[in-house]
């Protein structure tokens, strides 16, 4: 069974940070990218960052760059996102997914993890 967990949300105040892990199992973690996803109260879901199982390589959403990075422990199954100087505008529920090679079409979905950012 196909599962991404993901962890490490909560409640912080503004130019804070968390650390968000998303754990994969009953696949073969290293043949998919896994990407980062948030959807806020009344907005559509936007992607957040990927990190890609071909090379390695990772993108971010320009709303985020320089402040959050995506990171992968293969040993562990595990995709990290940190989340630096926090905003309010960053309070959505984060969604980790797993795209067979590629950041572009995204296979499986987890449950999600609230953030809040306070100001």
């Amino acid at each position: 069974e196909v599962q991404l967990v993901e962890s490490g949300g909560g409640l912080v105040q503004a130019g804070g940070s968390l650390r968000l892990s998303c754990a994969a199992s009953g696949f073969t973690f290293d043949d998919y990218a896994i990407g980062w996803f948030r959807r806020a109260p009344g907005k559509e879901r936007e992607g957040v960052s990927c990190i890609s199982s071909s090379d390695g390589s990772t993108y971010y959403a320009d709303s985020v760059k320089g402040r959050f990075t995506i990171s992968s422990d293969n040993a562990k199954n595990t995709v990290y996102l940190q989340m630096n100087s926090l905003k309010p505008e960053d309070t959505a529920v984060y969604y980790c997914a797993a795209g067979l090679s590629s950041c572009h079409l995204f296979d499986y979905w987890g449950q999600g993890t609230q953030v809040t950012v306070s100001s």
